[in-house]
């Protein structure tokens, strides 16, 4: 497929994505949210890892602040993502409290870079990712900046895709850079990237 081809084809598929799910009405979002998580605890990657990496969700975004309370509940260390100024790229942090995140990047909620200790150590840990749009495969379709490309490129842990059933996809067009999840969790089923879909 051409190149402007795959941009057009991209950007058509944010758009339909992104007004799915803030068409989805708050009930709905809540139930399917709380499904997810409850998937994402069963995880033997969540149980094996000390170190939780997630992102920290907007409103549209399979939601994680239950996630963050639970792990830190759970004894987890817990890291969320801040943007580097100037760049597209992301350190971790560890936080042990949601007070300690501040609206910054897209208006997305970072961790206080002077109330929290930086992670330094990508080689293992659970990293929860983001997406609009998941494949069988593990590729994501994001919001186009590569931010958790350019991360997942240095993480050596175990990663998982979270997102709705309503917007997996069987295959997505995904390039050489693009990094794919070791897992897929939705609020059906978790799916080992490489194995066949297992049914919760």
């Amino acid at each position: 497929m051409p190149i402007d081809d795959i941009r057009e084809y991209k950007s058509e598929l944010r758009k339909k994505i992104r007004r799915q799910r803030e068409e989805m009405p708050p009930k709905q979002k809540a139930l399917l949210d709380k499904l997810v998580l409850k998937n994402i605890l069963k995880l033997r990657q969540y149980k094996a890892n000390d170190t939780i990496l997630t992102y920290v969700s907007t409103k549209i975004e399979v939601d994680t602040f239950g996630l963050i309370r639970q792990a830190l509940k759970d004894g987890k260390r817990v890291a969320v993502p801040r943007c580097i100024d100037n760049s597209r790229e992301m350190d971790f942090y560890y936080i042990t409290s949601l007070n300690q995140l501040e609206p910054r990047t897209f208006g997305v909620l970072e961790p206080i870079k002077e109330q929290c200790e930086i992670l330094k150590d990508y080689s293992k840990g659970l990293c929860i990712i983001p997406g609009l749009v998941f494949d069988f495969d593990g590729y994501r379709l994001g919001y186009g900046k590569g931010y958790y490309d350019r991360f997942l490129s240095r993480f050596g842990g175990d990663t998982a895709g979270v997102c709705y059933s309503s917007c997996v996809q069987w295959k997505l067009v995904h390039g050489f850079y693009d990094r794919r999840a070791d897992l897929l969790v939705t609020e059906k089923y978790i799916r080992q990237t490489n194995q066949r879909t297992t049914e919760v």
